[in-house]
């Protein structure tokens, strides 16, 4: 438990949160143009150093809600419960008419798909212990006699017939055409809103915080797909639209449209997008970054869905046994008080309406591919997923994962249930906590941006290696069994690699690919207009050898050598030539801009080919005496 927020400016913090309507959780659920890029306020023409860092000292936090009475905000009240098939009044927020609730189909014994008993990794014991839910969802991939999930194109008429409808109860309701995968399918999400239009003018008009809900970056995971389909639907006409209320969501329920089709994890060129979203060399992780960067979602949910037999029962001769595996953002340099957020407004909550759908969970594990390893690891360090980048831009990012890889169509009610519990307890809790939720956003972007220059930066950490009791279920009987592993633990990370935080980056006049990719991830860069001197650190490359990208499970898919370096630090003036860039790192997203530019890191723009020559950057130690312009994407 991190100890409690610094108690200043209480009168001006403190604030009162009204009530919000309660929504079912998943038993209650029956069946029923991207915008501009929005540029930082930063637009003179010619701008002084000295004037992008006026100001280094700590910022105050508002005080902690959960801290004692007298000095926090007033914690929600109990709210009504919305009952099944009956007109809801309209609840707090804009007047509008009454919503109808959808109605609830009574669960009926769900046929089987043709190839279902041929494809069973396991037997009825194990089966037996994983029981349909009491709820029958109904997507286009749904259907009892389907053999393959929504289609591509499924998904977009889906989107487009809830928008069309959206407006009938006061909805606002648009398709986004995010971009295209690399075989030209659309890759869409749908925004929700009360806000008077969906263009970005209208939504910070409405002041309420975004929450962008990602499926299937994977695409042999089809259940957060298919769940987020459902999760549209309720939120425009259905049980979740009274928190549109409070909050405005974006649902992309495919992000890898190739993999889909072809019900493979990773996209047509055979890269895992989901370690893609650092350095962006496909156009899916591009389409989520640029979605990410405009909307400034104060939550990022990525579903997904993991592997139940495979290695598991080859390892330990044991089957996985949670519904949901939950993990938030585990990365060097991520905020201590948004992981304070992550943790008490998200993870709490998400396993208490889990287990109330009689759901179970655990911390997000792997196991590695190598079979002479027996030990898990929680979700990685690397700053190269959705979960830790998202994180590293101010969010809060959830990873959500159910049991599915390998499993076809079995227990897809259940899957996709377990989907859309999890996801309604975050909207929930963003909806009840959007007021704190901001100002401890506020908060960690300027205390972030008022560190440079002072201080120490983690440049590289790795998990912690403990032990611990898991529950699997024995492939025979499907009774419990408890296995005891080596565990690799994220939530306390330990640095391997610090230095001094830099003012900034400073970036040769040829890094245009480097400094594409970081404006794509919502950093500034600025372009140095005349040329000058600076005081900074140089790169020496002391060894390097090439080296594969891993991750806890082993070798990255569809990675190509990366260049692992040893690097010296050699403090000088250095020549700035006109035209050259310069990173800034008296800026929110400073964290973002580490982890993309310490070159002896596998996640790096070096490491990775986006930066051709060491002698192409530098770090900045010191306020730099030259005038910028900004720049353009």
């Amino acid at each position: 438990m991190l100890p409690p927020l610094p108690e200043v400016h209480k009168a001006q913090h403190t604030m009162t949160q009204r009530p919000i309507p309660s929504v079912s959780t998943a038993a209650g659920f029956g069946t029923s143009t991207a915008p501009a890029a929005r540029r930082a306020p930063w637009r003179t023409s010619l701008v002084l150093a000295a004037a992008l860092l006026s100001a280094c000292t700590s910022t105050p936090l508002p005080p902690w809600p959960g801290t004692p009475v007298a000095t926090r905000a007033r914690a929600p009240e109990p709210a009504p419960r919305v009952q099944r098939g009956t007109v809801v009044p309209a609840p707090l927020g804009q007047p509008r008419e009454s919503v109808v609730v959808t109605p609830v189909r009574a669960n009926t014994p769900l046929a089987a798909a043709p190839d279902t008993a041929a494809s069973a990794p396991y037997g009825p014991a194990v089966a037996a212990r994983f029981a349909e839910p009491a709820t029958v969802y109904s997507t286009p991939g749904l259907g009892a006699e389907r053999r393959s999930f929504s289609t591509n194109a499924e998904i977009g008429q889906w989107l487009r017939d809830v928008a069309a409808a959206a407006p009938q109860s006061g909805t606002q309701a648009s398709v986004l055409d995010l971009g295209a995968s690399q075989r030209g399918e659309p890759i869409l999400g749908l925004l929700l809103t009360r806000a008077k239009g969906t263009d970005i003018a209208s939504l910070e008009a409405n002041g309420r915080s975004t929450v962008v809900l990602v499926g299937q970056q994977h695409g042999d995971e089809p259940a957060g797909s298919e769940a987020l389909l459902v999760v549209a639907r309720e939120l425009a006409q259905g049980l979740l639209e009274p928190l549109l209320d409070r909050i405005n969501v974006v649902v992309v329920p495919r992000a890898n449209p190739d993999g889909a089709a072809a019900d493979t994890r990773s996209t047509a060129s055979g890269v895992d997008m989901n370690r893609d979203h650092l350095l962006l060399n496909t156009p899916e992780a591009q389409a989520l970054a640029r979605l990410v960067r405009d909307y400034r979602p104060i939550l990022v949910l990525d579903a997904h869905e993991f592997t139940v037999v495979g290695r598991y029962l080859q390892k330990f001769n044991a089957i996985q046994r949670y519904d949901a595996l939950l993990q938030y953002t585990t990365t060097a340099n991520y905020p201590e008080f948004l992981t304070k957020a992550s943790q008490e407004w998200y993870h709490q909550p998400m396993l208490g309406a889990l287990q109330t759908q009689g759901l179970s969970s655990e911390w997000y594990y792997t196991t590695s591919t190598r079979p002479d390893d027996r030990s898990m690891s929680m979700g990685g360090a690397q700053p190269d997923t959705g979960r830790n980048v998202n994180g590293l831009k101010n969010a809060v990012s959830l990873l959500v994962e159910t049991r599915g890889v390998g499993l076809g169509r079995m227990h897809i009610q259940r899957r996709v249930h377990t989907q859309v519990t999890a996801i309604t307890s975050a909207l929930r809790s963003t909806a009840e906590r959007s007021a704190n939720l901001e100002q401890v956003r506020s908060f960690v972007a300027r205390d972030t941006a008022s560190k440079a220059c002072h201080g120490q930066v983690v440049v590289e950490a790795q998990a912690t290696p403990t032990q611990r009791e898991l529950t699997m279920l024995d492939p025979e009987t499907g009774a419990d069994r408890t296995v005891q592993v080596a565990w690799n633990s994220s939530l306390t990370l330990r640095p391997v690699k610090t230095r001094a935080r830099p003012c900034g980056y400073w970036l040769a006049p040829g890094e245009t690919t480097a400094v594409q990719r970081l404006q794509l991830l919502g950093v500034q860069v600025l372009r140095v207009a005349e040329p000058g001197s600076a005081l900074a650190d140089t790169y020496n490359e002391t060894a390097r050898e090439t080296a594969e990208r891993s991750d806890v499970r082993g070798s990255i898919a569809g990675e190509s050598g990366i260049i692992r370096s040893q690097v010296a630090l050699t403090r000088s003036a250095i020549d700035v030539p006109a035209g050259s860039y310069y990173v800034p790192l008296n800026q929110g997203l400073a964290n973002l801009a580490v982890a993309a530019l310490e070159p002896d890191t596998q996640s790096s723009y070096y490491a990775n080919h986006l930066i051709g020559d060491l002698a192409g950057t530098a770090r900045v130690m010191s306020v730099p005496s030259l005038v910028f312009e900004d720049t353009d994407e």
